[in-house]
């Protein structure tokens, strides 16, 4: 695998009233060109801290992120982020939130006409032509989402990062929005980095799942590879052995973490307990798991 996007021995301590607070230890993930990447893991293991650090909104205090051969230091527009609230700007319609993006970062560089028919182009590509007068306030929660994600398309990334970007929409609405995202990675071939708690979305989306340990000290606990044909049928699969096999290895390590929480450096963890079967079909084939490895540390000055 030739990797496009690196996390190298990332780790971040915030200074805290009851002294340094290791958030994130030792994060090591290669990502190839086009993969679609999804971090789970429970709450406080650092998952949103991860998408930070490679979005250049943080910077890390060992390690560092390396795109295409050059080291991340800062925000820009060859990463995008799509957060849980879709962050439109409310006095201006459809049309303009996403051709606010395109002028930011084409303006030099694209005509005016380049630019109104590429601002098109991506609403048109999450279906949201028909409401390019709208505002924000006139329109549904996953339309807004869908806008939002046209917006960050518009800027052509390298990277995609996602945080929990279904998180807030209801049931139906969540289906439907995967289904473009899917429909969208398959015709663009985005490179993708998700987080999600939903183990469902995870399989379905992914081409690996990131499942990150307990905080404080989180770092990779096991990567999953999700062996599945695209494109993806969600009816099809609910009765595939092979997708059920693969939600019972994440579920089985959630429910592990939860019963067995990481005790802090320096104390002394109880005796692991025997594992408990997740309440789902399992396939006889063995999924590929990665054990991460630690890698050499990585000190970079922070300032």
């Amino acid at each position: 695998m030739s990797t496009y996007l690196s996390l190298e021995n990332i780790g971040i301590t915030f200074p805290t009233d009851k002294g340094p607070l290791t958030v994130l230890e030792d994060v090591n993930l290669k990502i190839a060109k086009g993969e679609f990447i999804s971090l789970i893991g429970h709450s406080g293991c650092g998952k949103s801290t991860v998408l930070n650090i490679v979005a250049g909104l943080l910077q890390a205090t060992t390690g560092g992120v390396v795109l295409e051969n050059s080291e991340v230091n800062q925000p820009g527009p060859d990463r995008a982020v799509v957060f849980q609230n879709h962050s439109l700007l409310p006095w201006l319609t459809v049309y303009d939130n996403v051709r606010l993006a395109v002028d930011q970062v084409f303006g030099k560089t694209k005509s005016k006409q380049e630019r109104h028919d590429w601002t098109l182009h991506n609403l048109e590509l999450v279906h949201m032509g028909h409401a390019l007068d709208r505002r924000p306030s006139e329109i549904s929660g996953g339309m807004k989402q869908r806008v939002g994600i046209a917006r960050a398309l518009a800027m052509e990334p390298k990277v995609l990062l996602m945080d929990e970007p279904f998180g807030a929409l209801d049931s139906l609405t969540r289906t439907h929005m995967q289904d473009s995202l899917m429909e969208i990675q398959a015709e663009l071939n985005n490179t993708v980095i998700m987080i999600t708690h939903d183990v469902d979305e995870a399989v379905l989306l992914s081409d690996r799942i990131v499942m990150m340990s307990n905080g404080p000290n989180a770092t990779v606990g096991e990567i999953l590879h999700i062996e599945l044909e695209r494109p993806r049928n969600r009816l099809e699969l609910a009765d595939d052995p092979t997708y059920n096999h693969y939600r019972a290895e994440v579920l089985r390590f959630l429910h592990e973490r939860h019963a067995q929480p990481d005790v802090p450096s320096g104390k002394p963890k109880a005796k692991p307990q025997e594992p408990t079967p997740a309440p789902v079909s399992v396939a006889q084939e063995t999924p590929v798991i990665e054990k991460p490895t630690q890698g050499h540390r990585l000190t970079l000055a922070v300032g």
